[in-house]
């Protein structure tokens, strides 16, 4: 059996356990040794386990203690970024509503320097979900409470449900497309001129045209 593929393991390997200070310290040392290797030019696929558990400073078996293997790992981190994602985007989320152009503007530009900061591990989480059904079924379901939560605020303004699903769907994957591209384009879009595009975009869907 190659290294990274998926493993039968024992309760005793690999369990969940109560969270403790240990756990939370080695599992947070595994999550900050894998995105420092990615942000030094490894790929996801050739990062083996012996690698990033060397980097983490603990060994192979300790690692298989705490996380199931390799994809268990990318959706351990996909789950912590969006959560820093949707920290952001709550901004408009559950905003006010006083002046709505400017709560959607501040959580584009906060989420753009999220992207910006963490662009190898979505580069990885992305491009993993291409080729394994598992990872994109995994971030589908992160990206689709991003989607409730855009739907909830449309409907607030008067669209009807089925109306606001379909509409926060395809802003919601329109946000996360575009700010991919930008990290993977050779020449990015100036990023004022992207989120100011971006903000239009909302406001004449959700809002209607500027009286």
């Amino acid at each position: 059996m190659a290294e990274d593929e998926p493993r039968t393991v024992s309760p005793v390997a690999h369990r969940e356990g109560p969270a403790t200070a240990k756990r939370a310290q080695v599992q947070a040392a595994v999550l900050k040794a894998t995105e420092e290797l990615l942000a030094g030019g490894a790929s996801y696929a050739e990062l083996n386990v012996e690698r990033i558990a060397t980097a983490a400073g603990i060994s192979r078996t300790a690692f298989y203690f705490y996380f199931r293997d390799k994809r268990d790992l990318l959706m351990r981190l996909a789950g912590d970024v969006t959560e820093l994602l949707y920290a952001q985007a709550d901004i408009w989320f559950s905003g006010e509503g006083d002046d709505p152009e400017r709560e959607i503007r501040e959580a584009l530009t906060r989420i753009a320097e999220l992207y910006r900061e963490h662009g190898v591990l979505i580069r990885a989480i992305v491009e993993v979900s291409t080729y394994e059904e598992d990872i994109a079924t995994f971030w589908r379901g992160l990206l689709a409470r991003f989607v409730d939560a855009t739907a909830r605020r449309i409907e607030e303004e008067g669209q009807a449900p089925d109306t606001a699903h379909a509409t926060a769907f395809a802003l919601t994957w329109m946000v996360e497309r575009t700010y991919y591209q930008q990290l993977v384009q050779d020449v990015p879009v100036a990023e004022d001129a992207l989120i100011d595009a971006i903000v239009g975009i909302y406001r004449g869907t959700v809002y209607g045209p500027r009286p």
